[in-house]
C-alpha cells in the first residue's frame, strides 16, 4: 500500500466541521504537538505562542509569551477533562521551567472549560500548593512559523511528497487532520486512523 493524494484528501473531507480548541504550554512544542495528534477525537494541531504581552511574538522575538500546542477537538469525542489527563502526564506539575519559552501552562477558553478544569483538579491527587503549572484564561493565541508546524515530518519525503502532489500549501498541511495523525505516526506513535493500517511502500517517496 502506498500514501496517496487521493487517501489524505478524503480523510481531510471527513473531518468533522464541529469542533472545539484547547491550548496548552508543555515545554518546546514540537513533542506536544506529535503526542495530541495521535489521540482518537483530535482533529487538527497546530503550535504557536501565548500567554504573554508582547504583540506578533515569533521565534526569534517571542517576547514574554511560551511556546503551546492548539489542539482542535471533537466534542462528541473527546472532553476537555481527556485533554487535561493528557496534558498532566506530559510534565511535572510540581515543577516549572525558568525560562518562560517553555513553561507549563493550562489555557481555559470558556466557561465549561474553566469547570472541566477546577472538577479535575478537585478529583485528582495533586496539592494545589505544591502545583507549580500555570493556570491562565486564552486571551490570544499566535501562530507559529511554518517550520515549526508538523516538525516530525521533514525529511519524511515519502509524507511531505505526497502533500506536495495533493496541492497542499503550508497553511494547508498545517490544518490538516491528515497531517496531525502522520505528524503523531512519524514521531513513533500509534495512531488508530485507517490510511495507516498498513504499512506503506516507501521505496518510490
Amino acid at each position: 500500500m502506498m500514501l496517496t493524494p487521493p487517501l489524505i484528501s478524503e480523510f481531510d473531507s471527513k473531518a468533522p466541521e464541529n469542533t472545539e480548541t484547547a491550548t496548552f504550554g508543555l515545554g518546546c512544542f514540537w513533542g506536544p504537538d506529535a503526542a495530541v495528534g495521535a489521540i482518537d477525537g483530535v482533529i487538527r494541531t497546530r503550535v504557536g505562542y501565548a500567554g504573554g504581552t508582547k504583540p506578533d511574538p515569533s521565534y526569534e522575538v517571542i517576547g514574554d509569551h511560551t511556546e503551546v500546542v492548539q489542539v482542535e477537538y471533537d466534542p462528541d469525542q473527546l472532553w476537555f477533562e481527556d485533554l487535561l489527563e493528557w496534558a498532566f502526564s506530559e510534565h511535572q506539575p510540581s515543577r516549572q521551567p525558568t525560562k518562560r519559552q517553555y513553561q507549563n501552562i493550562v489555557f481555559t477558553e470558556t466557561d465549561d472549560q474553566y469547570e472541566q478544569l477546577q472538577a479535575f483538579l478537585d478529583e485528582s491527587e495533586f496539592d494545589r500548593e505544591r502545583l507549580e503549572t500555570r493556570f491562565e484564561e486564552l486571551n490570544e493565541f499566535y501562530v507559529a512559523e511554518d517550520y515549526h508546524q508538523k516538525f516530525q515530518l521533514r525529511g519524511k519525503r515519502w509524507i511531505t511528497d505526497v502533500f506536495d502532489e495533493a496541492n497542499y500549501d503550508a497553511e494547508a498541511v498545517r490544518e490538516s487532520p491528515a497531517a496531525a495523525k502522520l505528524n503523531a505516526h512519524a514521531a513513533g506513535y500509534d495512531v488508530d486512523v485507517p490510511f495507516l493500517q498498513q504499512p506503506y511502500d516507501r521505496q518510490s517517496r
